[in-house]
């Protein structure tokens, strides 16, 4: 991704430090005392309270799906364009010919304009209300008795749609983010996902023997790889086209800086998930556009629960042999009734103990964990963000408000970063989490800033963290102005570093928020 110009320039130009203002420490406290006092006085008109969060700059969103991120109309209209087919009853988009009870989707919707409402409904928690279970004519649920149950069955039913398109969700994704004020996006999207998992059914599967297992992989990466690499370049190709970055009206998402996490599919055979663990590791190491390895689907699937100890010990073995690749693992995305209570005892802690999680994603079951304290001290001396779900843990799991543990995690020291999940799916964007914390939670303007703050000092972005202790910028830095060019020992730190440079810029815009804020009116 291009450099804004704010950080080519305002960034990465090293000055004198001598032609540097000194440090405005104290208007800026009382910038963000003024800021706060604001909101706290918004925050009981949640209509204005959101347009003061939807200008506060929020970082990075972590947790991010791409295929989950893109709205239903987008999907409906690629899918309208490229001559797909419905199932009505299922709800379902597939490949032309459309036959045996499959009809184009376009004729579908010119005799019928109201499908396409019905559609996007079964397409997102938009407007879901829970009906008894209905056979589909497979004789397979259409997964609609539960916020659960719909939002897993959203995925298949838009999937096609998707095909031919990854550079247009990307830039849908990275213009609701600029929109919103993030400045960075780790996007969990995994090219040649469904080649690598094929690749490992191939092979003879040696169970606990991973190095053995390994070895039957060793031919087929090298073209994943290249094939992966082609993929992404055509994709981030699509994605500046569609924004327009190279020409002479670049939309807002030309701002944004984009990465990617792989994402495992944990329902799949054991050797198709390891064979897709062995590529995600050859990827991120060959692509510095992949920054860190994830797995997903549900994980109270019974495949996904049968084999979670062997996942996170294969986590380990390739993981021992580089450390320097990161993991954010969903974990914990489990309550008390979707399965029995021994599942809920572990995850959390095995994920990060065997697998060697830095990033949790989820973490909803803490409470349930053998021995959560300890569990908790230990996320809190090894630095491990959970990166809060809210609405995804409310229309899947039911868990919110007062029972959620943001609470418990606040109170263990624990990091915590706001996230979006799935945002198309769930009709939702990142301002929306921010003022759930604010009004459902009564989180203050410090805490949220220091959740923003969070989101970029526990990405996965190469190198060294501009912020010391107590999340304030340390080192180099430190007493610097971030609204003027840095001083030359800063401005060098910030070239050597992707991560302190993102840092930096949240900071230009967080004291210019604070200062224009409470002159606004609204």
């Amino acid at each position: 991704m291009k450099l804004s110009a704010l950080t080519a320039v305002a960034l990465l130009v090293p000055l004198a430090a001598a032609s540097v203002t000194a440090s405005l420490a104290a208007p800026a406290a009382s910038s963000e005392t003024s800021a706060a006092a604001l909101l706290d006085r918004l925050v009981a008109e949640p209509a204005r309270a959101r347009v003061f969060l939807r200008a506060m700059p929020k970082g990075a969103d972590l947790h991010n799906h791409l295929s989950g991120a893109v709205y239903a109309e987008n999907y409906l209209r690629w899918a309208t364009e490229s001559g797909l087919c419905v199932q009505v009853d299922t709800r379902t988009l597939s490949k032309p010919p459309c036959a045996d009870g499959r009809r184009p989707l376009a004729d579908v919707l010119r005799e019928t304009p109201a499908l396409g409402n019905t559609l996007i409904d079964a397409m997102s928690m938009r407007d879901f209300t829970p009906e008894p279970d209905r056979p589909a004519p497979n004789n397979l649920s259409l997964g609609d008795a539960s916020g659960h149950d719909h939002f897993f069955a959203t995925f298949a039913r838009f999937d096609e749609a998707s095909t031919g398109h990854v550079g247009e969700m990307m830039a849908e994704a990275a213009n609701r983010a600029a929109e919103d004020n993030i400045s960075y996006l780790e996007l969990m999207w995994y090219p040649r996902v469904r080649e690598s998992a094929a690749g490992g059914l191939k092979h003879p599967w040696h169970g606990n023997d991973f190095a053995a297992d390994a070895r039957e992989l060793d031919g087929d990466i090298p073209t994943l790889l290249a094939e992966a690499r082609a993929d992404t370049d055509a994709a981030e190709k699509r994605m500046h086209e569609v924004l327009g970055c190279d020409g002479p009206a670049p939309q807002p998402g030309c701002r944004v800086t984009v990465r990617y996490m792989t994402q495992l599919l944990r329902v799949l055979p054991p050797q198709a998930v390891f064979a897709q663990l062995a590529y995600s590791f050859a990827l991120v190491q060959a692509d510095r556009r992949f920054v860190g390895i994830n797995i997903v689907a549900p994980e109270d699937n019974p495949v996904a629960l049968r084999d979670y100890d062997l996942h996170m010990r294969a986590f380990r073995f390739f993981h021992t042999q580089h450390p320097e690749i990161r993991l954010s693992l969903h974990a914990g995305e489990l309550t008390m009734g979707l399965v029995p209570p021994e599942e809920l005892r572990f995850h959390i802690r095995e994920a990060i103990e065997v697998a060697g999680a830095s990033r949790i994603g989820h973490g909803v079951d803490i409470s349930f964990e053998d021995d959560a304290p300890g569990l908790l001290a230990e996320m809190r001396a090894k630095h491990v963000d959970v990166e809060i779900n809210q609405t995804s843990n409310d229309v899947i799991l039911g868990v919110r408000g007062q029972a959620h543990p943001f609470f418990l995690y606040r109170a263990a020291g624990v990091p915590m970063s706001l996230s979006t999940d799935d945002e198309g799916v769930s009709r939702i964007d990142l301002t929306n989490e921010f003022l759930r914390a604010a009004t459902d939670w009564h989180v203050r303007y410090p805490e949220l800033k220091t959740m923003a703050r969070h989101s970029l000092r526990y990405s996965f972005l190469p190198g060294a963290d501009l912020l010391g202790d107590g999340d304030k910028v340390a080192g180099p830095c430190a007493g610097a102005d971030p609204e003027r060019a840095p001083p030359a020992a800063c401005a060098s730190f910030l070239h050597a570093s992707e991560k302190a440079t993102q840092q930096w810029r949240l900071e230009a815009d967080l004291s210019r928020f604070e200062r224009r804020i409470t002159a606004e009116r609204f």
